[in-house]
């Protein structure tokens, strides 16, 4: 298969300083950090506001996760844009979307209804935006530096995440959750300007016309490996699972939900930093497993009902374990033909999005029967016993990879 001319011919950068020197990822990376920073403020703003407005755990957890239902659309359909001949144009256009999205929720007294419709709107055209960035960041960077590059957006949606809860919980206690839109808004605007002016078109080498019928090919012929099946069975489920125990928070904490929901973020900068930068691509290998367990295994103590200290300690580290995403990331990569990394990567995103409002929606729906601490256990329950079932077909997909390698 012929190379892309405009790949980067440098030698691999040897830490994220290095990294961040090119300045088209500077560009991609800064423009995402803007808008993780803009999703976190507004999606805490409107999960507050449903809270407010409704008292319903299921409500208020789904208002939190509720873009993620439509990627899986996006998925499906047109996900083949993010292979396209003008990635550049596509995400800057997507972005526009965003904007008008996030600013939508600023309407004094928008109705409930009308702001479920516009999550999925904006779910749909966001999964469609991080598949076409997921491809532009294996065009703008070697292959050699994904991993390293994907580690540092991981840690920065982290630390965003936690600046976001943080300055969410301190804003909403001085202005309405309309003026947090407004300030979302800004900072998605800000990300569109950054991205529009520092990334160049790339040729992502599709070498058909996207569409409904190239989305539809390409991800049957992913769903048909069993290798790639196990692999993104891994990095959905036991994520969105414990993505639903986050989404209970609110419900289950009103009064320190900030700073629960800022402990998970801080927990899942600490484990990328340690994993993405510090470990080498077989170390990640190795510990993948162990780091899914600790991603639910702490939640099981909320049977128990810990002090809020302690609640906080434990999902502070058990948010560490999102680190298992990088190798299983890498896996996925490997296997993955170079003309369509971009529809892959943004089916594994949309998916593991999409996974994140179900177990939203299931722990929702279980705590307005039960308590919110016991769905928490539930959830945490289930992602354990999905991380030890799949583990065989995992390590089977690890070694179709090496096998690959090998011929």
């Amino acid at each position: 298969m012929p190379s892309d001319t405009s790949a980067p011919t440098a030698p691999p950068p040897a830490n994220y300083r290095a990294l961040v020197r090119n300045s088209e990822f500077a560009g991609l990376y800064a423009g995402f950090t803007l808008t993780v920073a803009a999703t976190t403020l507004s999606g805490f703003a409107l999960g507050t506001l449903v809270d407010d407005q409704t008292g319903s755990p299921f409500l208020t957890a789904v208002s939190m996760y509720g873009a993620t239902f439509a990627t899986v659309l996006g998925a499906l359909t047109l996900m083949s844009v993010a292979d396209g001949r003008r990635p550049r144009r596509t995400l800057v256009a997507l972005q526009c979307v965003a904007l008008v999205g996030v600013a939508a929720h600023a309407i004094p007294g928008l109705p409930l209804g009308a702001r479920f419709a516009l999550l999925l709107v904006v779910g749909f055209f966001q999964s469609l935006g991080t598949g076409t960035r997921m491809g532009l960041l294996a065009e703008v960077v070697p292959i050699s530096s994904y991993a390293l590059a994907r580690s540092l957006m991981n840690i920065t949606s982290g630390g965003m995440a936690v600046l976001g809860y943080a300055i969410g919980a301190l804003l909403l206690r001085h202005i309405g959750p309309q003026e947090v839109f407004v300030v979302a808004a800004v900072l998605t605007g800000l990300g569109l300007v950054v991205v529009a002016t520092t990334v160049r078109e790339h040729s992502i080498r599709l070498t058909r016309r996207p569409g409904l019928r190239q989305t539809w090919t390409t991800n049957t012929a992913l769903f048909s490996h069993p290798g790639r099946r196990s692999l993104l069975l891994n990095l959905w489920v036991p994520n969105g699972l414990i993505v639903g125990c986050t989404a209970l928070f609110i419900s289950y904490a009103p009064g320190h939900a900030g700073a629960l929901l800022a402990a998970g973020s801080a927990g899942m900068l600490l484990g990328d930093l340690t994993v993405g930068r510090l470990l080498t691509a077989d170390q990640r290998r190795r510990c993948a497993f162990a780091l899914r367990l600790l991603l639910a295994g702490p939640y099981l103590l909320f049977a128990l009902h810990p002090p809020m200290l302690v609640a906080t300690t434990a999902v502070f580290f058990a948010s560490a374990g999102y680190a298992a995403t990088l190798p299983l990331q890498e896996q996925l990569l490997a296997l993955t033909p170079d003309p369509v990394r971009g529809q892959v990567q943004g089916v594994e995103s949309a998916g593991r999005m999409t996974w994140q409002g179900i177990g939203a929606a299931l722990a929702g729906g279980v705590a307005q029967y039960l308590t919110p601490g016991t769905a928490v256990t539930a959830l945490a329950a289930v992602s354990v016993a999905v991380t030890v079932v799949s583990r065989p077909f995992v390590v089977r997909a690890r070694a179709v990879r090496v096998e690959k390698a090998d011929a």
